[in-house]
């Protein structure tokens, strides 16, 4: 029976995934400027997130929602610890964001389609030679305005801590004097339980996982999830990117660890 259940929620995805690139190749057709483009193309990106948050049975909590207001007509760079394929769709239902995202990201099934389609950015992170040119590049986005998140966590998490974060790409927000905006994101319930080492495989994706096998067993089940938008990091032209990098990733980290102090105490 439950095997029905996920074959109309699959159904009823693709029909999302239909709807979103019949949108996305109207505005490739009709919008010439690539900047009024891209904005059409995140846009789209966010009608698509909080429609698919819907089929994945999603109730999403945002806290400190008023940092977003504050942030309301800059650009900045938000960091995101990232542990789950879902995250996407979470932020993307929360504001109009550039994504940016790993070129291998972009040939996975139904998310791979959103990236390629919903104005996202790519990073090649085998080919070390082409990050001047993505960083010049995402500077450029920055500067006109986008708003622009960045996962630069290292690969291996199980959702039970942040890894570390990679430096490189926070040039972006130096170079374009862009403030950072932290983000922790936490996975707290499935079907009404608290994730645990028993459940947590169906929500977290790590590399090596077969995908199809993922994505079908996160169909059918309903989900808590958490954001926590935390106070801003304003642009230093005395602090480099490692220094930026590792300030950003205590913010989130701590914020992620006091959680779990909580729930243990």
């Amino acid at each position: 029976m439950m095997w029905i259940v996920k074959l109309f929620h699959s159904i009823w995805q693709m029909i999302l995934l239909w709807s979103f690139i019949c949108r996305s190749y109207f505005i490739r057709l009709f919008a010439k400027n690539p900047i009024k483009r891209r904005w059409l193309e995140i846009k789209n990106t966010t009608n698509a997130s909080r429609k698919f948050l819907r089929a994945f049975h999603i109730k999403l909590k945002v806290k400190n929602q008023e940092v977003l207001q504050k942030m309301k007509d800059k650009n900045y760079l938000l960091v995101a610890n990232h542990s789950s394929l879902l995250d996407i769709f979470l932020l993307g239902a929360v504001d109009n964001y550039v994504f940016i995202t790993s070129t291998e990201m972009s040939d996975t099934p139904i998310i791979g389609k959103i990236i390629r389609l919903g104005g996202c950015l790519y990073t090649d992170r085998k080919n070390k030679f082409s990050l001047p040119q993505e960083i010049k590049r995402f500077t450029d986005i920055l500067g006109k305005g986008f708003k622009v998140v960045l996962f630069p966590e290292k690969p291996g998490t199980d959702g039970t801590k942040v890894n570390e974060f990679r430096p490189s790409l926070f040039q972006t927000a130096i170079d374009s004097a862009s403030n950072v905006v932290p983000v922790c994101i936490r996975y707290l319930k499935l079907d009404g339980k608290p994730i645990n080492s028993k459940n947590r495989f169906v929500v977290f994706w790590s590399k090596g996982v077969n995908y199809l096998r993922y994505y079908w067993n996160l169909l059918a089940h309903k989900m808590e999830v958490e954001i926590n938008f935390l106070e801003p990091i304003e642009f230093d032209p005395n602090r480099d990117r490692t220094e930026l990098c590792q300030l950003t990733y205590e913010k989130v980290s701590n914020t992620f660890e006091s959680y779990k102090n909580l729930a243990t105490s």
